[in-house]
């Protein structure tokens, strides 16, 4: 293909597993994909186009850079979003469940009672009380106007679930019940089209420049070829976190190195060491999030909806040994303890029905199905009666609104008694890096002196702090649109 050619956007799944070198046959499949939820091509920009200035430059064609680009862009900046991938997206295409969000619409619409200080402090303990307050107070206060935001650009979450370690229904997800990454991706990519912001991929940044103690722009290697300098009087960094930097996790986790990755292949600390070498400061760098449900072979999330609309877990011996709906680090704790170090997600063709993100699972083949119960425990080899016996009594805890035995009080409202039935084998896979640059409010990236490095912004996955210990499902979606909003938006406001 030559340079400029209207790209086709890729299904989230056809994007995960394609290799540099399968782009063009996964394209020709994505076309005929229905998970896509809106029809959109990404009309990346020719190299040759790459403008010597730009008034800000974003590095990452992620959720974040993407809305830093936008807002930028409405403040009347001129924008160029940079993305070393041959695609853009990054881990946001993962993202399957959706987005918290407090006091909203959407909630207020579906009878949801909830406060801004519920979020604030429900986050807080899952975090382990570690998180970075004013990131935390600034993101909750900030959640129901992004879902506003995104409503003005045609990205409507206006259906509610719920994830591990919330109280109430503030998971926002797209009308049409699909993953939340491949909405918010196609979303945002249509809108960067509509605004003629300048998106170029195949283009690695390498350095961020400083001139007089202020931020100058970056140089970037085209098509793994030509290294151009591009100049600016501000720079976004949103290259995510290093979750699929082997040689970052072995450094701060060697206890994790054996374990599969959720992540993007492009995940791999880069923002992060050129901000360090700008003396840009690290927080919480061995704070690596372990997701409890991850499809080991190839290695792929099963979202937190799964069990949100109203799925179980279940060992080896066909038993529940955990609350479900627990904090990621507590439900991956309790499966590594079982037999294996793995167990299944178990749900019918009602949470089916609920999640569409589960379509996709199905189509790459994760799932076990059968027409009963019984049938089911033969196919994942566990002890018939022993299930029938889980199922029935869970079913009679969500009757009562009573989990007799772990106690979950979230993901009740539906017995499992429809068939077909299915489970997907999981274990805990490497999934998020709650720690990165230190940034304020403004999405300034800090020195250890506290001091903001003159024009250098940072928003997603790439900052630390905001997540504490453990993030909680659907944060990361909140953090990416919310800060990466935020950056564009002191980004314009510095330049100007």
């Amino acid at each position: 293909m030559k340079k400029g050619t209207i790209f086709t956007l890729f299904s989230a799944t056809l994007l995960l597993t394609s290799s540099m070198l399968g782009l063009a046959q996964s394209a020709l499949a994505a076309e005929k994909s229905s998970v896509t939820t809106t029809a959109s091509k990404a009309e990346y920009t020719p190299a040759k186009d790459l403008k010597q200035k730009y008034d800000v430059i974003i590095v990452g064609a992620g959720g974040a850079g993407m809305s830093a680009a936008l807002a930028a862009k409405q403040k009347g900046l001129k924008p160029v979003i940079l993305e070393k991938m041959p695609t853009a997206g990054g881990n946001t295409l993962k993202a399957s469940s959706g987005m918290n969000a407090s006091e909203t619409k959407v909630e207020k619409a579906n009878g949801v009672k909830d406060s801004n200080q519920q979020f604030y402090e429900e986050t807080l303990k899952g975090g382990h009380y570690k998180n970075d307050k004013a990131l935390l107070h600034y993101m909750v206060n900030h959640s129901a106007s992004a879902i506003d935001w995104l409503d003005s650009m045609g990205m409507k979450l206006d259906k509610l679930t719920i994830s591990g370690g919330m109280s109430v229904k503030r998971t926002h997800r797209p009308h049409d019940g699909s993953a939340v990454g491949q909405y918010l991706a196609t979303g945002l990519l249509r809108n960067v089209q509509e605004k003629k912001i300048p998106l170029i991929v195949n283009a690695d940044v390498t350095k961020i420049t400083e001139k007089g103690n202020k931020v100058s722009g970056v140089k970037v290697v085209l098509n793994q070829d030509k290294t151009k300098t591009v100049k600016a009087k501000a720079v976004i960094v949103t290259t995510g976190g290093f979750g699929a930097s082997k040689a970052m996790i072995k450094k701060y986790r060697p206890d994790l190195a054996k374990y599969v990755t959720t992540n993007a292949a492009g995940s791999t600390g880069d923002g992060i060491k050129m901000i360090r070498k700008l003396g840009g400061y690290t927080v919480d760098m061995k704070q690596i999030q372990i997701h409890p449900t991850v499809y080991q072979k190839p290695a792929y999330l099963i979202g937190e909806a799964t069990r949100g609309e109203g799925g179980i877990l279940v060992n080896k011996a066909g038993d529940r040994f955990t609350n479900e709906l627990d904090t990621r680090d507590k439900v991956s704790a309790a499966i590594n303890s079982q037999s294996g170090k793995m167990a299944y997600v178990v749900f019918d063709a009602g949470v089916k029905a609920r999640s569409a993100a589960i379509d996709q699972y199905e189509k790459k083949g994760f799932t076990k199905k059968a027409t009963t119960i019984a049938a089911l425990a033969e196919k994942i080899n566990v002890p018939a009666a022993e299930l029938q016996k889980t199922l029935t009594t869970w079913n009679q805890d969500v009757t009562a609104k009573k989990d007799g035995q772990f106690g979950r009080t979230t993901g009740m409202e539906h017995q499992l008694n429809q068939g077909p039935y299915y489970a997907i084998p999981i274990a805990p896979g490497i999934h998020y890096t709650m720690g990165g640059v230190k940034v304020n409010t403004k999405t300034q990236v800090l020195k250890k002196s506290g001091k903001a490095i003159s024009g250098l912004y940072a928003a997603g996955e790439v900052i630390g702090g905001l997540h504490g210990y453990n993030r909680i499902g659907g944060n990361s979606v909140a953090d990416i649109i919310i800060f990466g909003r935020q950056a564009g938006n002191q980004a314009a406001a510095y330049v100007k």
